[in-house]
């Protein structure tokens, strides 16, 4: 009697994957340096993890392309070339840092078994996102002042946020970043680690690397506890006190709807604000007996993933000056192709 072949279903494809990657993975850990940590991620090997990585793949495609599209937008279009937009280009920088920091090594890492990363590498993750979120939390800030700035100085706008003083808020916010990142950086490099290297969480972050320590880190946490209040709460209070002087401008406005439009062009930045500010505060403000990695690792993806996808979303769909540009860079297109 003749034998048939095996079927090739889909759960035998993903069992096969899984040995091979698990494998893989054994091998490349038994060789590993034993300075490497290993970032545990939020992913396993089953169908359902195959599915949010491929949810996670497509919205850092989203991000990176809205990013880069807004960037090419602000640059070409001479309508765009105000200090709001100025100030919205460097938040598509710092966005696009923020996904290309984390999401390619975690993809890598899913696809290829190897979980390790150096610790070097690791280090320089620590001060990128640290810098990141400390000069895109005063961006943010800084970007509530310009918009009282032209709602209640119209008329002193162009001499208040002239090109020095907005290349000055840009400059500061990197600034005030890159110093923190690097002063958290070299603090983590110093630091002996023994024992586990099993980091449990997507990247290397200060909160979670410092459970690996072998000394006793409780003053440096309560110094990056303090750092990290510092560096959210000002900025807020920059936005919180700049919107109070909105609302103030705009309730003695004659005009209800010059009011709805001042309203209007504060919203994109309004949400922004509160995509960003809600994820780091939950993050960074609490104390470390009331961290849970699970809980870590959904919120930090959701701050190094869907605020940089949905932040040119929120800026564009909301804005009749990019939607403009688009259709304009859109037309040209089509002109050209059709020539």
């Amino acid at each position: 009697m003749k034998e048939h072949p095996p079927v090739c279903s889909t759960a035998n494809v993903v069992e096969l994957w899984m040995t091979v990657n698990n494998r893989a993975m054994g091998m490349w850990l038994n060789e590993s340096s034993t300075d490497d940590f290993i970032l545990l991620g939020i992913f396993s090997h089953s169908p359902a993890d195959l599915a949010l990585f491929s949810v996670v793949m497509v919205g850092f495609s989203v991000a990176l392309c809205g990013n880069v599209l807004l960037l090419v937008l602000i640059g070409i279009d001479p309508r765009l070339h105000t200090p709001m937009y100025f100030f919205l280009s460097q938040l598509s920088l710092m966005d696009l840092m923020f996904v290309c920091t984390s999401v390619p090594k975690m993809a890598t890492s899913f696809l290829s078994g190897r979980k390790t990363i150096s610790f070097v590498g690791c280090c320089i993750q620590v001060g990128l996102f640290v810098t990141l979120v400390g000069s895109e939390g005063l961006l943010l800030g800084l970007m509530a002042y310009d918009r009282y700035v032209a709602i209640s100085h119209p008329l002193h706008y162009s001499t208040r946020m002239n090109h020095r003083v907005c290349l000055q808020i840009a400059g500061s916010s990197w600034a005030f970043g890159i110093l923190d990142g690097l002063i958290q950086m070299v603090v983590v490099m110093t630091f002996p680690y023994c024992g586990s290297r099993v980091v449990d969480h997507i990247f290397c972050e200060v909160p979670a690397l410092l459970k690996l320590a072998c000394v006793d880190t409780s003053l440096f946490e309560t110094l990056l506890f303090a750092c990290c209040v510092f560096m959210l709460l000002l900025p807020f209070s920059i936005i919180m006190a700049s919107y109070v002087r909105i609302l103030g401008a705009v309730l003695h406005m004659r005009s209800a709807r010059a009011g709805k439009r001042a309203l209007a062009t504060c919203s994109s930045h309004v949400t922004a604000v509160s995509l960003f500010y809600g994820a780091a505060m939950f993050i960074y403000l609490r104390p470390g007996r009331y961290r849970i990695p699970s809980h870590d690792k959904v919120v930090s993806i959701f701050y190094t993933l869907l605020t940089p996808m949905l932040n040119p979303l929120i800026y564009t769909l909301r804005n009749r000056d990019v939607m403009g540009a688009l259709r304009k860079g859109l037309d040209c297109c089509r002109g050209g192709s059709q020539q």
